[in-house]
């Protein structure tokens, strides 16, 4: 198959890439001239926020809109302001949807104690997601405007935070940058070197555009195209480079670029396709967690992988066949000129490496186990969450509305806990009233609002503003001693129903739930992993030394992102980790780091079949000689565009980012260099054993044509 399609492509190479082109250019096209129809959805049925959330719309209780605060700080006091306040308010209700505005004198819980900070509310017609970008920036414009002479005016809300984070192109460009002078020092030449980018760009803007028209159906969250950004450059260069190498190797030994084509498509082209498999697999597996927002993630991000790894097969060989006669004379001169000056070849330094590890395989692995376990071990006290406004830039106005409340009003002012309140004995804004008087006695609780009820009056909410910020473990904590001992005591004096929600409940719940489904899901993942293995390698120990590397490199990653995103180092905010993730870390690092494996250990089985299975250890020499230089070139792309999307002002392509770079890392140069030959040293030709029984259900699969 891989010659037939890789030959084909070869040949017709002008339709090949007429084809991508037409591909290309016609869903961008279309999806561009349609628009995407994101939707960030954290709703989870079975927990308590959400039953609280369907309970308030069954009342008629359900927002049309959301809100944006414009929060004032003046020293000399509000009241001396309010002349020019009040016609700012005036014409922010005048603009675009825009359903009122409820001025700050008219509340008197709008204003501080000591009365130097209030805040304005304004009613929004639509959802925050769905409001206009323009018409956010309408309403920052006109409050700011009366700015000055001592009076602060900064904006607060979600639709207010969408403009913080904007929209930037830095991480991509960063990285892609990088990725280029990278395979320039590798490839010695421009053309080469864009070769790879070229299939990235193809595969993922492809992508993108389908997965924009299919938002307009399907659930698919805003920061889904970043993400399929971020793993498909990464993928699609490393797929496209590993093919490229191999076929450089054919053309230095003086092969025909055609035959050379064709060699580097049936030998790297097949490790590609199964190791494209692995991540597909590890993505999909995401779907058992049964939550639409990271189905549409997953689905994206797999049909990002699926789309680079054919276009690895199909574009990358046509490209060839348009370049190669240049390609042969120019690393056939490169290679004669290096012999010239009795430069080592790459694979002699590889050769040295793993003759060294080799020779004290017991020490390496463990040298190599008490890093990796240091690095991991942070990882075992993550805490989950979802971001807010504290944490987003120090300059943002989202964020200094934020601080300016929390100083006002107090820290849990910015992520109030609502309690509804259903039945019991009497009414239901007697028992609201009861909670009100109860939770406001409750340590941890700052204060609460007058019961509101339901237009049919059938139920009612509480507000209850926590000591702690949205953020803080104390306020995890205060949700548990609600809903555990504080509120059940009042169901059973009144007979009423407490159910405790809103924003801040709502993603205590949701990352509670993922953390108790991540257990199917990484024993779905590993197992359809270590199987898929066992059919390509016919071997047991292979696989579940593959599976247990990998483990340990995501360990590595998520105990470093701790360190850096949730205890605050190196100058970042400290916070949760976002809930979506170590999921999403998982799944796809768990794929990326079975690439390596793949690639690595396809080229030591190879040389251990050409041995006669005779001589494991040269196997494994020869293996990671003839891999090494291309694994730690492509790990370096991948690091270099991973860790670019730290640039990125959004906090979960910064944690994305900079986890992925760190396993990437810990996969290409401290497992695959040092721990995979010194295992597979201490395994010798057991390694290679699959039990009879076992090799008969299982496929035969080959990696390598003999």
């Amino acid at each position: 198959m891989f010659v037939r399609v890789g030959g084909f492509a070869y040949r017709r190479k002008w339709i090949a890439v007429s084809l991508w082109v037409a591909v290309l250019f016609g869903v961008v096209g279309v999806a561009t001239a349609v628009g995407d129809a994101y939707k960030d959805d954290i709703s989870l049925p079975g927990t308590e926020a959400q039953a609280a959330s369907d309970l308030l719309k069954d009342h008629g209780a359900e927002r049309a809109g959301d809100t944006i605060e414009i929060v004032l700080h003046d020293e000399g006091g509000l009241a001396q302001v309010q002349q020019r306040v009040e016609p700012m308010l005036a014409e922010v209700a005048k603009l675009p949807n825009v359903g009122g505005v409820q001025s700050v004198y008219e509340n008197p819980n709008a204003i501080s104690e000591d009365g130097t900070i209030g805040y304005a509310t304004v009613q929004l017609e639509v959802a925050s997601a769905d409001m206009p970008v323009e018409d956010t920036e309408r309403i920052v414009d006109a409050a700011q405007e009366i700015e000055g002479e001592g009076l602060q005016v900064e904006l607060g809300g979600e639709a207010v935070r969408t403009l913080a984070e904007g929209e930037t192109n830095v991480g991509e460009m960063v990285g892609i940058a990088a990725a280029l002078v990278i395979l320039v020092v590798m490839f010695g030449t421009f053309i080469a070197a864009g070769l790879p980018i070229v299939i990235a760009l193809f595969a993922v803007g492809s992508t993108v555009g389908v997965v924009m028209l299919a938002s307009h159906v399907f659930t698919i969250a805003s920061w889904t195209a970043a993400t399929m950004f971020l793993v498909g450059l990464g993928v699609g260069i490393d797929y496209a480079l590993l093919i490229f190498a191999r076929y450089r190797t054919e053309l230095v030994k003086g092969v025909e670029p055609e035959r050379a084509t064709i060699t580097a498509m049936d030998s790297a082209g097949r490790s590609v396709f199964f190791a494209g498999c692995t991540v597909l697999l590890a993505l999909l597996g995401l779907t058992a967690l049964g939550l639409g927002a990271i189905q549409g993630m997953a689905l994206s991000v797999a049909l990002t992988v699926l789309m680079t790894m054919i276009a690895s097969l199909t574009l990358l060989p046509a490209l060839l066949s348009i370049f190669g006669k240049r390609f042969a004379r120019q690393f056939l001169a490169r290679a004669e000129k290096r012999k010239a000056k009795g430069k080592v070849q790459d694979g002699e330094r590889w050769r040295k490496l793993a003759t060294a590890v080799q020779k004290r395989p017991l020490a390496a692995l463990l040298t190599a186990a008490v890093l990796l376990g240091a690095l991991a071990f942070p990882a075992l006290s993550i805490r989950l969450g979802f971001n807010d406004a504290g944490n987003d830039p120090s300059d943002s106005t989202s964020r200094q509305a934020y601080d300016l409340l929390s100083d006002g009003f107090g820290p849990g002012f910015n992520g109030p806990l609502l309690v509804v309140t259903d039945g019991g004995d009497g009414s239901a804004e007697e028992a609201a009233t009861a909670a009100a008087q109860k939770l406001g006695e409750t340590e941890g609780v700052a204060a609460t609002a007058p019961p509101m009820p339901t237009p049919d009056g059938e139920a009612a909410t509480v507000l209850v503003y926590p000591v702690s910020s949205p953020q803080d473990e104390k306020t995890t904590d205060l949700v548990g001693t609600l809903r555990d001992d504080v509120l059940p005591g009042l169901t059973a004096d009144n007979g009423a129903d407490y159910l405790v929600g809103g924003a801040t409940a709502a993603s205590e719940d949701y990352a509670g739930k993922l953390a108790d489904r991540m257990p199917l899901f990484m024993t779905i993942v590993v197992g359809l992993a270590i199987v898929l293995l066992m059919a390509v390698f016919r071997s047991i120990l292979i696989p579940l030394k593959a599976a247990f590397l990998n483990l340990l490199s995501i360990g590595a990653a998520m105990g470093v992102m701790k360190l850096v995103f949730q205890d605050g180092r190196f100058g970042f905010e400290g916070g949760p980790i976002e809930a979506y993730i170590p999921v999403m870390i998982f799944a796809i690092v768990f794929g990326l780091s079975m690439d390596y494996e793949i690639f690595l250990i396809s080229r030591m089985h190879e040389e251990w079949v050409n041995s006669k299975e005779s001589d494991p250890s040269r196997a494994v020499r020869e293996g990671l000689a003839h891999t090494g230089s291309v694994i730690t070139a492509a790990g370096s792309i991948m690091i270099v565009i991973f860790a670019a999307f730290v640039l990125s002002p959004t906090r979960m392509l910064q944690q994305a980012g900079l986890a992925f770079a760190v396993a990437i890392f810990v996969d290409a140069v401290i497992i695959r260099c040092m721990i995979v030959p010194a295992a597979m040293e201490l395994m010798g030709k057991r390694a290679w054993w699959l039990p009879a029984p076992l090799a008969k259900i299982l496929p035969k699969v080959e990696l390598e044509k003999h």
